[in-house]
């Protein structure tokens, strides 16, 4: 809870710091929402969007070998949203207006995002925070699960399978 406070602290300093910044957005590669400053827009649906546009913009850069994605600017007749890799599990979104300084967005984007990315891999559990001097229990440690790092933009793939059943025919329609 308290890195979702942090991250939360972080956005809401941006909205400071850029002049015309309308709303930001921290979310997990995978479309879930870490923390969130967007008034009159739907959190979890840019969150979801912002993971596929994530998907896109990582094949993209693969496909034109520019290595890893930092960075995707998107402009529409009213503004921006421009999404910002935040380590290898988060992504940071930004939505501003159409007259938004370009540079200064960019600038304070990418050091939010590399703020985020700390936040949001300091380590949460027993034996961290103010209870470091404790030790973790053995059983907790037992049933961790090992974390997997996959790349950000990875999503997974969905293989579609044939029913094993046959559809009943509607009727009354």
């Amino acid at each position: 809870m308290a890195v979702e406070t942090d991250v939360l602290d972080e956005l809401r300093r941006l909205r400071t710091r850029i002049p015309r910044l309308t709303g930001s957005l921290a979310a997990t590669v995978d479309g879930l929402v870490l923390a969130h400053d967007v008034p009159g827009t739907e959190p979890e649906g840019l969150a979801a969007l912002t993971a596929a546009a994530l998907g896109v913009a990582h094949r993209m850069t693969d496909a034109a070998a520019r290595s890893d994605f930092r960075e995707l600017l998107v402009r529409g007749s009213a503004g921006y949203v421009a999404t910002y890799a935040a380590g290898a599990t988060a992504v940071l979104t930004l939505l501003a207006e159409d007259r938004v300084n370009v540079g200064r967005l960019h600038l304070e984007g990418r050091r939010s995002g590399a703020r985020i990315a700390d936040l949001v891999a300091t380590p949460v559990g027993p034996g961290t925070g103010r209870h470091a001097d404790r030790p973790a229990p053995a059983d907790h440690l037992a049933s961790t699960p090992p974390a997997t790092a996959r790349p950000i933009g990875t999503l997974p793939v969905r293989t579609p399978q044939r029913p094993t059943h046959q559809p009943r025919p509607q009727t009354g329609i």
